[in-house]
This record gives C-alpha cells, sequence and structure tokens, in this order.
C-alpha cells in the first residue's frame, strides 16, 4: 500500500482513519467527541460568539451545527442565548463543564500531535503543514 499515488483517494482514507482515532481517544479521555471539543475549543477562545461563527469555524452546515450544540447543550457542554439586540443571533458560551472539558484536552491534543509527527523529521513536518495549508487555503 506504500506504493499507492492516488492523493485524493489516500487523503480522503487518512482524513477518515485518523478522525475515527482521534474521535475515540476524546471520547475515552474526555467523555466528549472530536467535533465537541473542536467547538468547545472555538468557544472558550471567544466566549458568547454567534452560532454561525462555531459552524463557519467547524465548516458545519446549518442543521449539522444545530445538531452539535443541541448535544452540547443537552450534555450540560455550553449554553445558547438570543442576542439582546437581534433575536436571530445565537450566542454560544461554554459551561462551566465545558470550559474544564477543553482544558483537559490540551495534553491529549499534545500526545495525539506528537503520535502523528512522531515519524516525521522537522523538515519532512514542515512540508507536511505547508501541503495543508496550501489545501486549506487553495479549495473553498
Amino acid at each position: 500500500m506504500a506504493s499507492e499515488k492516488r492523493l485524493f483517494f489516500l487523503l480522503s482514507k487518512a482524513h477518515r482513519k485518523l478522525f475515527r482515532h482521534l474521535d475515540s481517544a476524546c471520547q475515552q479521555q474526555l467523555e466528549v467527541t472530536l467535533p465537541q471539543l473542536g467547538a468547545l475549543l472555538f468557544i472558550g477562545k471567544h466566549p458568547g460568539c454567534p452560532q454561525k461563527a462555531v459552524a463557519d469555524a467547524l465548516d458545519l452546515n446549518k442543521s449539522a451545527i444545530t445538531g452539535l450544540l443541541s448535544r452540547m447543550e443537552a450534555n450540560g457542554l455550553i449554553e445558547r442565548r438570543l442576542d439582546a439586540d437581534d433575536a436571530r443571533v445565537v450566542k454560544v458560551f461554554a459551561s462551566d463543564r465545558g470550559v474544564q472539558k477543553a482544558r483537559t484536552a490540551d495534553p491529549l491534543i499534545k500526545a495525539l500531535n506528537q503520535e502523528i509527527g512522531r515519524e516525521f523529521s522537522e523538515q519532512e513536518m514542515a512540508t507536511i503543514l505547508r501541503f495543508l495549508h496550501f489545501i486549506l487555503d487553495r479549495f473553498e
């Protein structure tokens, strides 16, 4: 399989496999899913942000973010409040439990990043990061 050269196929397969691994680690160690952790980390840096900002940050559509945030709210990870000036805008805040989950995630995130990068030199990692940023910047 190391000789496989279909880039799109490999990216897709690697994404699915890595996502499953990371999601499993998050659920086992933090009792949250990977998307929930991503949302908590974003909300932690942007308290009171609009629900749409969370959707944009996680690249989720309206129905997906609504479902994700509903599950998070039901699990006591976040609070949603209507904007006082515009009732169409829903603002999102991490609950105390959500803040604690996000804080607890730092060692897990560092360990997972080390696990992923362990097999590569600094120069190889720089190339991998440049490649990933190219994809993020180039494609909508």
